[in-house]
């Protein structure tokens, strides 16, 4: 394939995580694609960084698939994998066992690699309970891309935490920013962004209801315990810093009318019907992204 081309030079991208609330960015990714809209750099946390790889792929149709139909795959997890230790979601399914070619969610690794954005996917390091961002330098390989996503999805508790070379990684939703990845957008040196949330403007995060129950679940990570316990208040600052961005013009927020699913929605129809509403919201805002995008 030959060399793809950004079209805008000075604005990050960033994808909130949330799980199957993916389903109504995929909307998203579809109006930014078809419109031809190619950021510099994309990063992405928990469900955020699929919707990065999806983006990076330029494959509308896998963002779509993803969070939709997908959720029916009868390997996609339940309470029997749960009980067998997979998971809730069946994490090593979804994330490593589906995007070859000819698998159910085949990723097009020659458009992933010859698109010149760079790119941060997000975990948290469940010994440390330091951040870590990869880059394209930690995947050369289509396995390499797809273990890490995995890491960044791992949901504590319903999925088990996974292994990155020798190191045990869970959620990047976890990390300092609360699941959004302003902070590695600001430390690649980007003033302006453009950020996919999948929470309301007027959602504001709760304190979790028990502490003492995450800290003897996770007696062996209690950095992971203690990053739970913590996140609502790094979400919520995260957020307010995004609001004064906008305010200040230096952020255009693609921040959800109505979101009708949970993160954990396995209803097809339910999935669907979120799409469309993302998808409705993204092209009427529209126009306001290109003004804003200089496109």
């Amino acid at each position: 394939m030959g060399s793809l081309h950004n079209s805008v030079s000075d604005t990050a991208l960033v994808f909130e995580g949330g799980g199957m609330r993916g389903s109504h960015t995929a909307g998203v990714v579809r109006v930014l694609l078809d419109a031809g809209i190619h950021l510099p750099f994309v990063a992405g946390i928990s469900a955020g960084s699929s919707h990065t790889c999806n983006y990076l792929s330029r494959d509308a149709w896998r963002a779509h698939h993803s969070f939709t139909e997908f959720a029916a795959d009868p390997k996609f997890g339940d309470w029997r994998t749960f009980v067998r230790g997979q998971g809730m979601f069946n994490s090593r399914y979804i994330y490593e066992e589906t995007s070859e070619p000819g698998q159910a969610l085949p990723l097009d690794w020659g458009t992933f690699c010859a698109n010149p954005a760079e790119m941060r996917i997000g975990a948290f390091h469940a010994e440390s309970g330091e951040m870590v961002y990869w880059s394209r330098k930690d995947t050369p390989e289509l396995r390499d891309l797809v273990v890490r996503v995995r890491a960044s999805s791992t949901m504590p508790i319903i999925m088990p935490p996974t292994v990155v070379d020798g190191e045990t990684y869970v959620d990047g939703a976890l990390g300092p920013s609360g699941g959004i990845a302003l902070d590695a957008a600001e430390e690649a040196g980007y003033e302006r962004f453009f950020v996919v949330l999948t929470r309301e403007r007027d959602y504001v995060k709760s304190p979790e209801r028990a502490p003492g129950l995450y800290r003897r679940y996770f007696r062996r990570y209690p950095a992971v315990a203690e990053a739970i316990i913590n996140r609502w208040q790094r979400y919520n600052e995260t957020r307010e810093r995004l609001f004064e961005l906008e305010k200040a013009g230096r952020a255009v927020l693609f921040v959800p009318e109505d979101m009708p699913v949970g993160n954990g929605e396995r209803n097809v129809a339910k999935l669907e019907a979120a799409y469309q509403l993302g998808l409705a919201q993204a092209q009427r805002e529209l126009p306001a992204w290109q003004e804003f995008l200089g496109v």
